[in-house]
């Protein structure tokens, strides 16, 4: 059997990055998150976020990839946000999302660093967390100069 452990931290924006997650709203999202993870024999480690963006940690699966379980997360988030009524207008997330492999050593950093979203969002904003995560993924230097593409 092989034994196979790629950890993916995952982060994309509401559309528009409108600020429209709630503290109540969040929750409730994260929780359904979790859950229809487990459902889908996704291994969410750690999810949490701010008003305008998901975090997610991911250990994915020997035959996952990670476009194939961000779609599963956001389509079928969207679509339960929607048919719950969470957000007053038609809900969807941004197409785009960031994605970068995290080693074992840093688990426990980027553990803390999701959980800690909320303070960390009162000193920096998304669009700074997003430019900053570009430069020290080594992304091309054009994707620095703005926010994620809706």
């Amino acid at each position: 059997m092989p034994y196979v452990r790629i950890w993916i931290h995952a982060v994309w924006a509401t559309k528009q990055r409108s600020p429209i997650l709630t503290d109540d709203v969040r929750k409730a999202i994260f929780q359904h998150v979790k859950e229809n993870a487990a459902a889908k024999n996704i291994f969410l480690d750690n999810v949490n976020g701010h008003v305008d963006h998901i975090h997610c940690l991911i250990s994915l699966g020997r035959e996952q990839s990670i476009g194939e379980i961000i779609k599963l997360i956001k389509g079928e988030s969207s679509y339960w946000i929607n048919k719950m009524g969470l957000i007053k207008t038609k809900f969807d997330w941004q197409d785009d999302y960031y994605a970068v492999s995290v080693c074992e050593s840093a688990l426990k950093s980027v553990r803390k660093y999701i959980q800690d979203q909320e303070e960390h969002h009162r000193k920096k904003s998304f669009e700074d967390e997003y430019a900053e995560f570009i430069s020290e993924s080594g992304f091309p230097s054009f994707l620095q100069t703005s926010a994620p593409p809706d």
